[in-house]
C-alpha cells in the first residue's frame, strides 16, 4: 500500500468525493488518461487484496467499483480523443461462471474502447459455451478470462477446454486476470498470459493484433 499514489489511497479509503476531484484536476493539468488509471487500478488491486483477506467486505468492493465508474465517466471521453481511425481488433472478455465480480473487467473493457478495440463484454457468470460463441461469432484474437474469487479459477480452464474441443484454441489468445492471477494460476489453467492490471492485458493485445 506505500507505493499507493493519493488518488489510489482515496480511492482505496472509499473517498467518493476526493477521488473524482483529483481525476478532474490531473485531466485539466493535461495528465495521461491511462496514467490516470493505472494509479486507480493499483487502488482497486489493494481493494481486492483486503477484499481476500476479509478485510474488506462485499460492502466495500461494491463501494469501490461505483467510484471508480464515476472516475471513469471522466477519463473516457478523454480517452476517446486519441486519434483512432479504425478498430485495432476485437477483444472478448467476461467473468466466469459462478463469479459476479465485474471491478476489474471493467476497467479493461474501458481502456480497450478508449485506445480503438472492439469489445464484446459477455458479462458476468458465464458459461464456457458462450466464449466459444463468442469467438465463433466475432473472429476475437483475444479473449479476457476475469476472476475475483481463486476458487473459480477451474472454470476459467473449462474455457480454455472448450476451445480445445470446439477445434479453436489455436486461434486465441488466452488471457486471465484478476488480483491473484499468477504464473502458477496461469499454467494450471492452460492460458497464454495473465495481467493483474488493466494496461497489461492491452499491451498484451496490442502484441496480438501487432498495433
Amino acid at each position: 500500500m506505500n507505493d499507493l499514489t493519493e488518488l489510489g489511497k482515496a480511492l482505496l479509503d472509499l473517498n467518493e468525493g476526493k477521488v473524482h476531484e483529483l481525476v478532474k484536476r490531473k485531466l485539466e493539468a493535461g495528465e495521461d488518461p491511462m496514467a490516470i488509471i493505472q494509479e486507480c487500478n493499483a487502488g482497486m488491486v489493494e481493494v481486492g487484496r483486503r477484499f481476500e483477506t476479509n478485510e474488506f467486505f462485499i460492502s466495500e468492493l461494491v463501494m469501490s467499483g461505483e467510484i471508480l465508474k464515476g472516475a471513469m465517466g471522466y477519463l473516457v471521453p478523454h480517452m476517446g480523443d486519441r486519434e483512432v481511425v479504425s478498430s485495432k481488433g476485437t477483444v472478448v472478455i467476461g467473468t466466469v461462471k459462478d463469479d459476479i465480480h465485474d471491478i476489474g473487467k471493467n476497467i479493461v473493457v474501458n481502456l480497450l474502447k478508449g485506445v480503438g478495440y472492439d469489445v464484446m463484454d459477455l458479462g458476468v457468470d458465464v458459461e464456457a459455451e458462450k466464449f466459444v460463441a463468442a469467438v465463433k461469432e466475432t473472429g476475437a484474437k483475444v479473449v479476457g478470462l476475469s476472476a475475483l474469487l481463486n476458487f473459480t479459477y477451474p472454470r476459467m480452464k473449462e474455457v480454455v477446454d472448450a476451445f480445445e474441443s470446439a477445434g479453436i484454441r489455436e486461434q486465441v489468445t488466452v488471457v486471465i486476470g484478476g488480483t491473484l492471477c499468477n504464473e502458477e494460476v496461469r499454467q494450471a489453467v492452460g492460458a497464454d498470459h495473465f495481467a493483474t492490471d488493466a494496461s497489461k492485458g492491452v499491451r498484451i493485445c496490442d502484441e496480438v493484433y501487432g498495433k
